[in-house]
């Protein structure tokens, strides 16, 4: 475990500031260099070392267990918890309280995103991986309505996050699927005619190059983006 110590913390003059004793923290633990799973002062020992209260010190405190930034631990105390950057977005994405501008904003991140996967794909992509996404374009090209067109387009996408291998991403995709619908009636171009598919984006992971897959998944969600 990390040797710690106090001196570097200076003692707040206003005691009723919790965002300045908030503020200390941060440098603290900056200046420390925590790392997740290291212990940190207990609440009186950090009272006394920026001569505040304890009221304050926890209230500062919880700001920083609501960010997911340390955790309290049985027999252990508080401890710099594993980051998680997601956290906090997926609570305001559940919530729903965006307005148009970001679910935009978002949106167009996430075509970005699938754009710029390439690499990941071909050097992550298996044999069991290509079999899966021929089925679903097989089901694709074989769909009679908007809606299964639109349920496999959400699969073939969804997979393609998947062979990534990269957890973030792939947590992010998640976070992001009412996005894949968003503002239906602007951007519902399923059926519409479209010169790159699914099985267009399949030959090329099959058989292409990392940049020939990009420029047709560029071309793919090129109807999109017209449509942003």
């Amino acid at each position: 475990m990390k040797a710690l110590t106090l001196e570097k913390l200076q003692p707040i003059e206003n005691q009723t500031q919790v965002d300045k004793i908030e503020n200390s923290l941060q440098e603290y633990f900056r200046n420390g260099n925590f790392q997740p799973g290291d212990s940190i002062p207990k609440e009186i020992e950090l009272s006394k070392a920026l001569n505040v209260s304890r009221t304050s010190i926890r209230e500062a405190l919880s700001r920083f267990k609501t960010l997911g930034i340390i955790e309290s631990k049985k027999n252990r105390g508080m401890l710099i918890k594993r980051t998680d950057l997601l956290y906090n977005m997926q609570k305001i994405v559940d919530l729903n309280l965006l307005d148009n501008a970001t679910w935009k904003d978002i949106f167009e991140l996430r075509l970005v995103l699938e754009i710029g996967i390439s690499d990941l794909l071909f050097l992550r992509k298996t044999n069991m991986d290509l079999e899966k996404l021929e089925k679903i374009v097989m089901k694709d090209e074989q769909s009679k309505s908007k809606i299964e067109q639109k349920k496999y387009d959400v699969e073939f996408h969804s997979l393609l996050y998947e062979i990534s291998g990269n957890d973030f991403i792939q947590r992010f995709q998640k976070m992001l699927f009412p996005f894949f619908n968003f503002d239906n009636d602007s951007l519902d171009v399923v059926g519409t005619d479209n010169n790159i598919s699914h099985r267009d984006l399949l030959n090329a992971l099959k058989n292409g190059t990392p940049e020939e897959f990009r420029n047709k998944m560029r071309g793919h969600l090129n109807q999109y983006f017209n449509k942003l």
